[in-house]
């Protein structure tokens, strides 16, 4: 399903490109020794992150100078009453799984999304290691681009035992475990990043439960990819997860569906 909607495929193009620069900045850095540094938060931060964070503002800049951009690495500079009167912004994750790059594991991706009143429009996830890109939104189906060819993406519906359910190698806890017990006869894959999302769009993974915080720029770009493909990511409520709407960029508990028939809300427990 394509769209004449904003962005037009021009901007979609230039965006892709531009998250395919971020990912040979990042691989430059991956392949050298590199220092790792952490944050108030104690998350780690690595010249990868700002390299692929300048290339993508100064790129969006150029493609979109009316869009502002929020991105995980400068999002501190930006007030929040300033963020919360754009109707339109770009929200970036340059580099998505910090702790997966550390690891070398390869696990990491870059994340672009256009958030227009709160919606998540359409976004690209670009891994760097494999060169693999995905893209879409629910207006415009989703695609998985390998070199210079897409092949558009459906989540597996219906989701048949056992259900597939995307577990984070870095954040697994006691609630999403008691989740996943409750599913039944299930494959549990342990995964990094914006990744799980793009492997629900695949239909390669059905469920994907998150208990815990996550920043809105780590989930709005797959999103994208995941309603495209014809999936949803629901916080606890069954409400779609919107953006820029919060004092806080900090998301509250969610889940990632592919067959959106499921039965997740007998699954949340307690939780």
């Amino acid at each position: 399903m394509m769209s004449s909607a904003f962005p037009d495929a021009a901007t979609r193009e230039d965006v892709i490109a531009l998250a395919h620069d971020a990912a040979a900045a990042i691989l430059g850095i991956y392949d050298s020794e590199f220092a790792v540094q952490h944050k108030d938060d104690d998350s780690p931060l690595t010249a990868a992150d700002l390299a692929a964070h300048r290339c993508i503002v100064d790129g969006l800049a150029r493609i979109t100078p009316d869009i502002p951009v929020l991105s995980e690495e400068s999002a501190h500079e930006v007030p929040t009453a300033m963020r919360r009167q754009w109707s339109r912004l770009w929200l970036v994750d340059p580099l998505d799984g910090t702790r997966e790059f550390v690891k070398r594991n390869g696990e990491f991706t870059v994340n672009i999304a256009l958030i227009v009143d709160g919606v998540a429009v359409w976004g690209v996830v670009q891994a760097p290691v494999t060169g693999e890109c995905w893209h879409g939104g629910a207006a415009f189906g989703a695609f998985l681009r390998v070199g210079s060819r897409d092949s558009a993406l459906r989540v597996r519906a219906p989701a048949t035992a056992p259900l597939r359910v995307a577990a984070s190698r870095s954040h697994r806890d006691g609630r999403t475990q008691a989740f996943i017990d409750r599913m039944g006869e299930t494959q549990p894959l342990g995964l990094g990043s914006s990744l799980k999302f793009c492997k629900l769009a695949e239909g390669t993974l059905d469920v994907y439960p998150r208990f815990g915080p996550t920043s809105e720029w780590d989930t709005a770009a797959g999103q994208c990819v995941l309603e495209g493909a014809g999936g949803a990511v629901l916080d606890p409520q069954g409400r779609p997860f919107r953006y820029n709407q919060r004092e806080r960029i900090l998301n509250g508990d969610f889940i990632g569906l592919g067959d959106v028939s499921l039965p997740w809300r007998e699954w949340l427990g307690e939780a």
